[in-house]
């Protein structure tokens, strides 16, 4: 798991689009803390800051400590939403953790050992069909990424959830389906090659 991020703010005495546009003059983001059974707390933040953390690669699957008024809250980034020409942050959304919270993220996969799978050896491509694994986690335990081993996988082969070891902790959202998250297909000109041969065969 990504190490904690420290995230300091301030709470925001009025609300409206005026307030939060006179904040981002001076460099802050609006946002709020929701969730745990508890009241939103609204806050601002430093635009630059925020900014540095979400080029960190791995924001959203971070638990982010806002320290607020003297004290910190525990909270799992939900949402950020930019302006859609200079792409400047407008606002934030942080998810409040309490106690053995579980937390519905999305983790990016790694595929590991492409040489030891006969497909890809032989010139097959990997086709990734989902870029991003749909996970229930602890929130404390919540990883960079899912290592996928190709060992032994040939062209037409599929790799499925169910070949997936997940880490402790973690399991995955999607539970009525062994979906499909990457198949090994032919390189198109051996995929050419078949179809003529196809063609040949039926026109011989």
């Amino acid at each position: 798991m990504s190490d904690t991020l420290h995230l300091p703010a301030e709470t925001r005495d009025r609300a409206g689009k005026g307030a939060s546009r006179a904040l981002r003059r001076e460099g802050r983001v609006p946002a709020v803390v929701y969730g745990g059974n508890e009241e939103p707390l609204a806050i601002h933040v430093e635009e630059k800051l925020l900014i540095k953390q979400l080029g960190t690669g791995h924001f959203f699957n971070t638990v982010v400590e806002v320290e607020v008024g003297g004290k910190t809250v525990k909270t799992l980034p939900k949402d950020v939403a930019f302006h859609p020409v200079s792409d400047r942050p407008l606002h934030a959304d942080f998810l409040r953790l309490t106690g053995n919270a579980k937390v519905h993220v999305e983790v990016p996969v790694i595929f590991t050992n492409e040489a030891a799978s006969p497909g890809l050896k032989r010139g097959g491509v990997l086709n990734i069909v989902r870029h991003e694994l749909e996970l229930v986690c602890e929130a404390d335990k919540i990883p960079d990424d899912i290592a996928i081993d190709v060992t032994g996988f040939d062209v037409g082969d599929s790799i499925h959830i169910s070949h997936v070891t997940l880490p402790a902790g973690s399991v995955s959202a999607i539970t009525d389906r062994d979906f499909t998250i990457a198949t090994i297909v032919a390189p198109s000109g051996l995929r050419s090659e078949e179809g003529d041969n196809s063609k040949t065969e039926a026109a011989a």
